[in-house]
This record gives structure tokens, C-alpha cells and sequence, in this order.
């Protein structure tokens, strides 16, 4: 049930500017804020010292997927986004064709409402031939569809079958960009390859482009609202800057704005396997620079808690994907203590963007009337990331050994706190997100 909740002198990160004052949470919903509210309501909290922000939108991440090994789900994947700051997140299928029907969405969204500690929502995932269902689906947030990266029946990469989608399909459509053609014409020439460092080789920046290029046609040509997921390169990046982009939307992670091929692979070995890959500096200076610039909507983690024994299998053998629902807010509050970016900038590409990018109403925003879904972070807080002291099962960090700047001390879900000094409050249960489109 929503709670009440009042914050007292707090540095607030609202829409338009930075100030500090008083916030109040009535039944779920932030009703007032100023220089200094007269009235209070439920626990009282001295927010000197400490900063406001919306709670983050993770609109990318892989909790639940009962065709993989890992150990994540909703309970420990949303215990593990509170942790990071995270009030809502929107999950997506991977490999596993089953969890791709309206059946399979509804039952993700019953287990959800019993587990998850934060709001949530989720994607029906794009197959050879549910075009019936993808029409028709209610209560998710769009459609994924993996132009390559993937296997078996989630794997979209004629053009008939893409063509088709986006003819008929008038929902969101994220797209996991890799021309799958060009990744069949590649493997052989890293097939004896056990070098992770290989990874970047075989999944080449053209693999990215032409399947980017080919999803912008599709929904330029049909008029469809299209996603781009996780950019990882320059020339993406480049090529989405230099588009009209009324329809068309594209996130980055925070994989590819912290680490480097140069010594990434080197350092983590296959714990740095992800798809896309993670590229050089060059690229990583690109999508600053691009971000920077306003040309990304939002920031995704596309959090996928593979363990540390599936990836000590080696390259090519351990699966891609790291972990990251935890790490965003610290990693870019470390930003802001550096100089590099604003508290309002982390606002926007954390809350507001995948508020806007998805239509989810009254998210993402410290604002009267829009839902008291909060993170408070010790701004001065200085701590290094280590494995093992996670909230994911995985129980390893990409980050690890990272000292970061900039902490979240408490997560609110509708006025009531479900992450506080460390520790999950239990009880807590967050909503089923509701869609505008």
C-alpha cells in the first residue's frame, strides 16, 4: 500500500533546476515541495546532506528467463535494483522462446505482483511467426526483437519477418541491433579463437550499423515508434545524431561509457562478454560525447547476472552478458563529484528519458502529483565496488575494485522505503507499470 513520507532540507533534483527544501509523499504521491512545508506527514526524514533524485528507470534488464542458468529472478533482481536505486525496471526475454507468449507475459506479471520490491513491467519478445500475439498483447510496455545475438525462435533476422513486424505491429519496438547474416559470415574466422579479446573482432561495428540502419528504414517506411538498445559505437551513435529522431529513441549502458577494450578483456577476461561488445577508447569517446550532446534518451543496463562459474568457461564457450542494475546511479554520481555531468543530466537519462521513451505516466520526475517513488544518495559517500557484496545472486561486480563517489542510503517505492542503510526493508511490493501508448 502507498505510503506518507516528509524530507526535510533536502538537495532536491527537480525537472528544471537543483534546489534544496522540504519534500512531502501523501499516500503514494508527491503533494508538495518548497523552501519549507509547514505540514508533515508519516516518518520525518533530515535530508541535510543528502540529495533527492527521482528513482531510477532501468528500462532493460534480463531478471527471469527460465531457459537460462542463471540464478537471478524477479525477488533477487528487484531487491538488487532497489539497492542501485531503482523503483522501476522493464524486463525482456532472452533466448527462450516459451517466455515469449501472452500466456508466458501474464505469468510474469502474477510471480512479479508476489515478488518483486520494486515496479516492473515487461516486453513480449518477437518470434518467426506471433505476429497475432505481438498485435495484441496488453499490459507490456513494447516489443524486442533480437536482429541477432540470439538463437532459435527469438532470432528475427529476415527481412520478410521484419518487414511484416513493423507493417502490423503499432506498439514500441526495441531492437537488438547485429546484422545476423554478417555475425554467420564472421564466426568462422574466430572459430578457434579463445581469446575474449576476439569478441569485439567478431561482433565488428558494421554488425551494430547495418542492423541499426536496417531497423530505422523499417520504422521510417511504416511510421512506427522504434527503440534502439544498448549503442555501443561511435559510428551507431554518429548515425542516429544525424536523423529525424521524432519517433526513434536509442539508449546506451554504463558498460560502454566505463570500460575499454584496451584492458577490459584483459582484466575480466570473459566477465567483460557482452553483446554488443564492449569496444576501444574510441568508442567509449564517442558515446560520451554523443550523450553529452543529448543524443540518447536514457540509459539501460541490460542486466544479465551470469555466474562467475558459467563465465569461467572461457571464450567462446561462457555465455555474454554482466551484471550492472546495481552500479548506474554510483557510477554516474562519481561523474557529477568529478564534474564531468550534472545531478539534472543523471535526472534525465535515468528517470525522465525511459519515463518518456516507454509513456509511463507520472514517473520519473520530482514533481507535484506524480508518483513518490524516490532515491536519496549521500553525495559524498565514497566506497569501491567489491564482488561477493551484491544484492544480484551472480554476486560479482564488472566494477569491482572501482572506487565510486556518490551512494544511494535509501530507495522509496511510493512513499514507503524499501532500500535503506544497506538492507531491504521487507513487505515492500511494487506496482505493475501502466503504459500511455
Amino acid at each position: 500500500m502507498p505510503g506518507n513520507l516528509t524530507i526535510r532540507q533536502a538537495r532536491l533534483v527537480l525537472p528544471d533546476r537543483v534546489v534544496t527544501g522540504d519534500l512531502i509523499v501523501e499516500d503514494g504521491v508527491i503533494a508538495h515541495i518548497g523552501p519549507h512545508v509547514e505540514r508533515s506527514v508519516g516518518e520525518e526524514i533530515n535530508g541535510a546532506g543528502l540529495t533527492v533524485l527521482p528513482g531510477l528507470i532501468d528500462p532493460q534488464v534480463h531478471f527471469r528467463d527460465p531457459g537460462l542458468t542463471w540464478k537471478e529472478d524477479l525477488a533477487s533482481g528487484s531487491r538488487a535494483a532497489a539497492a542501485g536505486g531503482v523503483t522501476s525496471f522493464l524486463e525482456m526475454p532472452n533466448t527462450d522462446p516459451t517466455t515469449t507468449s501472452i500466456t508466458a507475459l501474464h505469468e510474469k506479471l502474477a510471480i512479479a505482483a508476489e515478488k518483486s520490491v520494486v515496479h516492473y513491467g515487461f516486453f513480449i519478445g518477437a518470434t518467426g511467426s506471433n505476429t497475432s500475439d505481438l498485435i495484441s498483447a496488453e499490459r507490456t510496455c513494447g516489443v524486442k526483437i533480437f536482429m541477432g545475438a540470439s538463437t532459435g525462435a527469438l532470432l528475427v533476422s529476415e527481412r520478410d519477418r521484419l518487414e511484416e513486424i513493423f507493417a502490423r505491429v503499432d506498439k514500441v519496438i526495441a531492437v537488438h541491433a547485429e546484422d545476423e547474416a554478417r555475425l554467420r559470415e564472421r564466426r568462422p574466422m574466430y572459430a578457434d579463437s579463445t581469446n575474449p579479446a576476439d569478441h569485439p573482432k567478431l561482433r565488428d561495428v558494421e554488425t551494430a550499423l547495418n542492423a541499426t540502419k536496417l531497423a530505422v528504414e523499417l520504422a521510417q517506411k511504416y511510421g512506427r515508434r522504434l527503440h534502439i538498445l544498448h549503442v555501443s559505437s561511435a559510428e551507431e551513435a554518429d548515425f542516429l545524431a544525424s536523423i529525424p529522431r521524432d519517433r526513434i529513441t536509442a539508449e546506451t549502458c554504463p558498460q560502454y561509457l566505463f570500460l575499454a577494450a584496451e584492458d577490459a578483456y584483459a582484466r575480466l577476461g570473459t566477465r567483460a562478454q557482452c553483446n554488443p561488445p564492449i569496444r576501444s577508447q574510441r568508442h567509449q569517446d564517442a558515446i560520451w560525447k554523443h550523450l553529452l550532446a543529448g543524443d540518447f534518451d536514457c540509459l539501460a543496463t541490460d542486466h544479465a547476472p551470469h555466474t562467475a562459474e558459467e563465465k569461467a568457461k572461457g571464450y567462446p564457450k561462457a555465455p555474454s552478458g554482466l551484471p550492472g542494475v546495481e552500479w548506474t546511479l554510483p557510477l554516474m554520481m562519481d561523474q557529477v563529484a568529478k564534474g564531468r555531468i550534472s545531478l539534472k543530466q543523471i535526472a534525465k537519462w535515468t528517470a525522465e528519458g525511459p519515463a518518456r521513451t516507454y509513456d509511463i505516466p507520472r514517473k520519473g520526475r520530482l514533481e507535484v502529483g506524480y508518483d513518490g517513488d524516490l532515491v536519496l544518495v549521500d553525495a559524498a559517500a565514497t566506497r569501491t565496488v567489491e564482488d561477493g557484496n551484491v544484492f544480484t545472486k551472480c554476486g560479482w561486480s564488472p566494477y569491482a575494485g572501482m572506487s565510486l563517489t556518490g551512494w544511494p542510503v535509501m530507495t522509496v517505492v511510493l512513499g514507503r522505503p524499501v532500500f535503506r542503510d544497506g538492507e531491504i526493508q521487507e513487505g515492500i511490493r511494487g506496482r505493475e507499470l501502466t503504459f500511455s501508448h
